[in-house]
Formats: C-alpha cells, structure tokens, sequence
C-alpha cells in the first residue's frame, strides 16, 4: 500500500431453507432500487416452491462487521506482531520476514481471508459464487474508469517532478523484466484486500451510515491494521512515517467509495485502483502525493456530495443481486 485506498439486517432465520424442487435450480434475485432482496423467479422444468427463508440466506448480517475485523486484525497483528515482540525468536523459528515472506502475504490477504470467512460462517459456500460476481461487474462511468488508468498514474509522476524526481521510476540492472514480475507479484498482494474492505465492511457500513463516514471509518480501519509493519526494519514501511501514510489511507479510501457505489458494488475497480497505488514503475512521490490526492478527495466529495452524504443509491449487500444456486430436498 503506498502511502497518499440502509437497511438494518433482519436477523437470521432458525428455519432452514426450504424448496419442493428435486432438482438444483437457478434462482435469480429480482432487482430493487434499495439494493434488497425483493423477489425471486424461478426457471426450470418442474415446479418449485422457494420460501423467504431461501432468499434470507442470501443476506449477511451487519453483526458480520465484528467478525471480519476481529479476524483480519488477529491475522495481521498476531504475525507480524511475532517479529515486532520476538524478533529473534521469529526469524530464528520462520526466517527473516520481507515483502515476499510467507507471513507478510498471509498479513496482506487477512482481509480477504475475513471475508471468506463470514461469508461461510454466516451464509455458508452457496454464497462464495455470487459474492466472486462482483469481479466481473466491469460497467463504470467513463470519468471514474480514467481517473483510476490515466489519472493516478499522472499523480505519481506529478509529485515525483516537483521534488525533482524522476518521471518514471529507475529501472534495476535487469531490466524491465523484474519491474514486470514485480507488477504481477503486486497484484496479488493489495488488490486481495479488496475482498474485505470494499466486498464486506463497505456495504456492512453502509447499511448504517452515509458513504462519506463509511469511506472515513474504513480508511482509518485500514491505515492503523497497518501499524505493526512500521515496526519491521526489513520492509519497506520502516523508511516511512506512519501520520502521512495514515492520511493517505483515508484520503484513499473516501476517493474509491463513490467509484465503488458508482459501479454497483464492483470489486474490479477498487482492486484496480489499489493496483494502481503499488505499480513499480510509478515513482516515488511522497509526500506530494498525497497532497494533492487530499485536495482532488475533496472535489471529488463536493461534487458528488449528494451521493457521499445519503444512503441513496449505496450498495448494502455483501451479496449481490443476480444469480444464486439453491440446493434443497423434497418435502
């Protein structure tokens, strides 16, 4: 991560789901304005009857938000917090710990493992499928879609030219190669987390909270999961300051919430602008960086204030709309 990004749950049912069908069927959640569960229709060759406990399985509860948090900071804090408490101790029994240890991937990904997690402690695998949908829902306007491919990079190369820096930055004796790996190896790092933050705590927030507060709330959750990795001499977060870096993860996580709410709760986008803010061949840009992502996060606020301070239009469900497998044996 580089530094600078409505409804109350109905509770649970004890009853389990229920159909007449004895074949698998294809159930398609209607869509509604207010991003719930309206309805359901039914294709197949017999007749089925789905009841509202059918659907209700399909909805994660809000109470899911201390769970997620609960388990991605136990992940991150607790092994990096080995090396921070017991640093001799953990490189003698795990190794030296760097960006590409085992334990910093897993610290990376405890967001997205989070997700998962209540994703099957709270509405079992049926769910998985849909939930991943959200990769492919790619329709966004054609303004947020260059502010994330055009837009960042020239940031970047912005705040590196008023320090005198580089334009883009310097490539190893190697080449272009490992700058290319490097950029892959990346993708599957921060953009994972993107399964937590923006697939669960996002709509989870916004059940409950205008996008702006939701946006405020996670992008401060955000920057202090990240603290132990300040205390790390081996990676790359000990040459930076924790305040600046804090600022930017909330400064980021405002900017990505009306681009997530824009494309529908799509988790392509956010994972692409996540992307975007660790490609190795941006330079380095701090602090100016940052600086002037605080300012363009506050245009970006007031010009779309009406969709950043209501509830109108915000995604509230980890699960989305479309197609879910319902499973369930004759009566």
């Amino acid at each position: 991560m580089r530094p600078g990004a409505k409804h109350p749950t109905s509770a649970m049912p004890a009853k389990p789901c229920r159909t007449r069908s004895l074949i698998h069927i294809s159930a398609t959640l209607a869509h509604s304005g207010k991003n719930e569960f309206s309805g359901l229709s039914v294709s197949g060759v017999f007749p089925v009857q789905i009841d509202q406990y059918a659907t209700a399985n399909f909805r994660i509860s809000s109470s899911a938000l201390i769970t997620f948090l609960t388990i991605s900071f136990l992940i991150t804090w607790g092994l990096i917090g080995i090396y921070v408490v017991a640093p001799e101790l953990a490189s003698a029994s795990f190794g030296e710990i760097s960006g590409s240890h085992p334990f910093f991937f897993v610290a990376t990904w405890s967001p997205a493992i989070a997700a998962f997690a209540v994703l099957l402690l709270y509405s079992g695998t049926t769910v998985i499928r849909p939930f991943l949908s959200r990769i492919l829902i790619w329709r966004s306007s054609v303004g947020w879609a260059a502010f994330i491919l055009l837009f960042l990079p020239l940031v970047f190369v912005a705040g590196s030219l008023i320090k005198g820096g580089p334009v883009l930055a310097p490539l190893p004796p190697e080449g272009v190669g490992p700058v290319v790996a490097l950029l892959f190896m990346m993708l599957m790092l921060g953009p994972i987390e993107e399964f937590g933050w923006r697939g669960v705590m996002q709509p989870l927030l916004q059940r409950h909270m205008a996008p702006i507060w939701a946006g405020l709330l996670i992008g401060a959750t955000w920057g202090f999961w990240h603290l132990p990795a300040f205390f790390l001499s081996s990676t790359v977060y000990a040459d930076w300051s924790f305040m600046p870096f804090f600022i930017g993860n909330v400064t980021l996580a405002v900017l990505v919430t009306p681009i997530f709410n824009g494309a529908h709760g799509s988790l392509l986008w956010p994972m692409l602008f996540h992307w975007q803010l660790i490609n190795p061949f941006w330079p380095d840009a701090q602090p100016w960086d940052t600086i002037i992502l605080v300012a363009v996060a506050v245009v970006v606020v007031c010009w779309n204030r009406k969709a950043m301070f209501t509830r109108e239009g915000a995604v509230v469900e980890v699960v989305p709309q479309g197609q879910a497998e319902v499973t369930g044996p004759a009566e």
